[in-house]
Formats: C-alpha cells, structure tokens, sequence
C-alpha cells in the first residue's frame, strides 16, 4: 500500500484475527463491504479518515497500530557511545533524560550477551513441555532455519511492526535447513548456494530436499563470503590459493555448509586438494566459530561472512558474493505471520538497514525467484 510515494503497513489483520473477527463480521460493524476489508488488509486501499478511525476504536488502538508508515522519521542529534560517529553505523537507541544516546552495532556489541527467555520448560520424562506464553503467541511463532546473521534482523523487523508476531531464528546450514522444511520442523529455510552453471543452486537445492512439496522462493539479500583472517591480514592471504602456503593455519566448515561446497570449488579450479591445507580437516559449525578461532590466534583463517569478520573487528578476503534466499511452502503461505513476513520483505525501511551492513546488498529482497 502506498501513499506519495511512502509505503503504509497494515496490521488490520493481526488486530482482526486477535479479536476473532471475519472479514465479513468485521465490514458489518463497521459499515463498509467484505471487499473493503479484504482490500484494505491486501494493501490495495488505504481508508479515509472516519473509517480507520472507527477500526482504532474498535480495536482500542491508535490509527498508528493498524497503518504505519514504513518511511525513518527525521533524523535527530544523537550521542554515540565510544564515539563511533562513522557513516551509516548502525545504532541500539534509548532516550537518556532528554539525550538521544546511540550504541553502535559493532564488535561485541554486534551480538547479544544475555540469556534468552524460555516459552517452555521440558517435564522430567523429556516428553511434554509446560508452556509459559499465552495460545495467541504460540500460534503467531514461526521458526526460521538458516545461517544468514541478518535473518535476526528481519525477526527484530517483524516484532516491530506487529508486537504480537515472533520469529525464532535458529542456526543451521542450508542443506540442514531444508531437511528441517521437509521433516516438518520449521515454517521457513534460508539458503546461500553460490551457482556454478546456468541453474539457479538455491532453486535447484530446494527441489531436490522438498521433492513434491510445493513453495515459494524469495530473495533475501546479496552478502560477502570470503576468508576470515587477522586483523590487517598480516600473512597477505589473497585467495584460497593461499591456504596452502606451510605456515597457514585453517579452520573448515562442515559437510554440507554452503561455504565448504565454495571453498571445494574454488580448490578445484585451482587444482589444489584438500590435503595440502593445514587444518582442512579440522571444523568449526558456524561463522562465528570460526571467526573466534582466528581472533584467539589459533588458527590464521576461516570461512565466514565479510558482516561477520567485521563484528569481531578481524581482516576479511572476499571469494564471492551470493543470494540468500527464503524457502516457504505454499500451505505455510496463510499463516498470518507468514504474511507480515512477506510483507516486511518490501519495507524500505528493512532494506536500508540490510545494506548498512558491510558485505550486504539487500536488492533482491521480497523478489519472487521461483
């Protein structure tokens, strides 16, 4: 839904669902037409002022909860801590008195530090949960799988907009991730496979693991990997070529992680087998595994994003940049989270955020790739 040039948000139906209304029972009370109602939770009409005043009221909410536009307000003069003043830093802000006072999200203060609160607690007999959120959260909670440090983001993103709506990011490598799709154990899968022919890989990996199971595909974003080294790369590691080099110490990923199949391919176009690396067979589970080894000097490099390397304030030597894509099956598509999802992947707002990010370009998101 747009507005001079300005994209509007509509949560009307997240309010709608929580107050169990359909469609129709909620166009009687108000006075207007089902069509209206399904066009204005569609983003294909934007209601006059009286009728988005009568939705607020009944929902006891401001018109601001039910249309919000997805435009930054003005920019304001603010304190950043450490003094970090560089361009286009991201920032965790809170209003200290009267001063607006920004952390910068780098370094350690990239990641959080805290305990995470739990929805539930296992029984004795590890069968059966007790669940500490009330049904209207359990039922609006997805879970995303997929290694993409940016998909925090998009949760983050979602709760803002629709306070009542949660997305539980969960770590695992795109082959792990669509396995979870297929067995039923997520509602969303990320993947980043880097295409090596004319076939597009996210598309072609997704057919493979899902087989009959028919889903969407939308581009998330563009990110850098590469190899993560010591800050300023003091031993001129270049390419994969390098690692090779006697006194190089490397850390691998996984079987089956997206960044292992690049690092096999980019050793075969030079001819090099995994055996003349030191440390090919040794393995870490994740970007930051392996970005922590480098930084504890045990080993000189590791695979891992360029948005990573930076968070741990280490050099980092780009191989590729490849898409990231958002794996959803057609029967998840109704799910009224699902929607706001979507619907999040058109915010400009998002995507200036992901292309604050170094070694992110978010020109792809909300594209339908398949």
């Amino acid at each position: 839904m747009t507005q001079q040039g300005n994209t509007i948000i509509c949560n009307l139906r997240q309010y709608r669902v929580k107050k169990k209304l359909s469609q129709e029972e909620l166009a009687k009370i108000i006075g207007i037409k089902r069509q209206a109602i399904y066009d204005i939770e569609s983003g294909r009409y934007l209601p006059n002022t009286a009728i988005a005043l009568q939705l607020a009221r009944l929902f006891g909410c401001r018109v601001e909860d039910l249309f919000i536009l997805d435009e930054p307000v003005d920019a304001q003069p603010v304190h950043v801590i450490n003094g970090d003043n560089t361009p286009s830093t991201r920032l965790s802000l809170a209003k200290v008195r009267d001063r607006l006072v920004g952390i910068p999200l780098k370094g350690a203060r990239a990641t959080s530090f805290g305990l995470k609160a739990a929805d539930g607690l296992l029984d004795n007999a590890g069968e059966k949960t007790q669940i500490f959120l009330p049904e209207h959260l359990l039922n609006n909670s997805i879970i995303l799988m997929g290694c993409d440090p940016a998909f925090e983001i998009l949760a983050n993103h979602i709760s803002r907009i629709a306070p009542d709506f949660r997305v539980h990011c969960l770590f695992a490598s795109s082959h792990a991730s669509l396995n979870g799709l297929a067995e039923g154990n997520a509602h969303v899968a990320g993947t980043h496979l880097h295409n090596t022919g004319d076939a597009e890989a996210n598309v072609a990996i997704t057919n493979e693991k899902l087989g009959a199971m028919k889903c969407h595909i939308f581009g998330f974003s563009f990110m850098e990997e590469g190899l993560i080294v010591a800050r300023n790369n003091p031993l001129g590691i270049r390419n994969v070529a390098d690692l090779a080099q006697p006194m190089v110490r490397f850390v691998n990923r996984e079987q089956g992680a997206a960044l292992r199949v690049l690092l096999d391919d980019e050793l075969k176009k030079a001819g090099i087998p995994g055996t003349a690396i030191n440390g090919y067979q040794n393995e870490v589970t994740s970007h930051r595994d392996g970005a922590s080894k480098v930084a504890c000097n045990v080993v000189d490099a590791a695979l891992g994003l360029r948005a990573v390397a930076d968070s741990y304030d280490l050099g980092f030597v780009p191989i590729i940049s490849v898409r990231c894509d958002l794996v959803i099956p057609d029967d998840m598509m109704n799910h009224p989270t699902i929607k706001i999802l979507t619907n999040a992947l058109q915010s400009q707002v998002l995507r200036k955020e992901i292309d604050a990010i170094p070694g992110y370009d978010g020109s792809s998101m909300g594209k339908i790739i398949n």
